[in-house]
């Protein structure tokens, strides 16, 4: 595993500020770092993995060792096919961090040498939930706050429907 390769994996659903903030800092701290879409199909997403890559795409080309991929079997296996020794988890509130903690157990389980980094995000951004985006958006609030232009466009569009 090289240590200088580390992935966030996520459904992102949509794809928020959060998420962006985690992306911009961790990438600054490893060689290779990869954004996981999650395509689990009995996961209720208001986008396809193929829409979410996509839009995490244009969001992150200015990374240049950021990579984009969707991802449908165990985190662990994604970890040991691409080399990846670190899994950066964003973590948003203290509830966060109970979740995380016990998946990072099961990862460990799973592949002992892998390591879980626990990054908290700004904090300005701590209360949003892509989950709660998708609400607000469907009742008609006002989302730019906590997605890039980009990603509000999307959801209007894709409400529209």
């Amino acid at each position: 595993m090289n240590k200088n390769y580390a992935m966030f994996p996520g459904t992102f659903d949509p794809p928020s500020f959060g998420h962006m903030d985690v992306i911009e800092r961790a990438a600054k701290l490893y060689d290779k770092f990869y954004v996981v879409v999650g395509d689990n199909i009995s996961k209720k997403t208001m986008f396809t993995a193929d829409e979410r890559c996509n839009m995490l795409r244009k969001l992150v080309k200015h990374l240049d060792n950021v990579e984009v991929c969707t991802w449908s079997g165990a985190t662990v296996d994604f970890a040991k096919k691409n080399d990846v020794a670190v899994v950066v988890r964003g973590i948003r509130a203290i509830n966060d961090f109970e979740n995380e903690f016990e998946l990072a157990l099961v990862y460990k389980q799973m592949l002992p040498e892998l390591e879980i980094l626990f990054m908290p995000t700004d904090s300005r951004l701590s209360m949003m939930r892509s989950s709660m985006i998708k609400e607000m958006a469907l009742f008609g609030a006002d989302i730019s706050p906590f997605v890039p232009d980009l990603v509000c466009q999307e959801v209007k569009a894709k409400l529209m429907c």
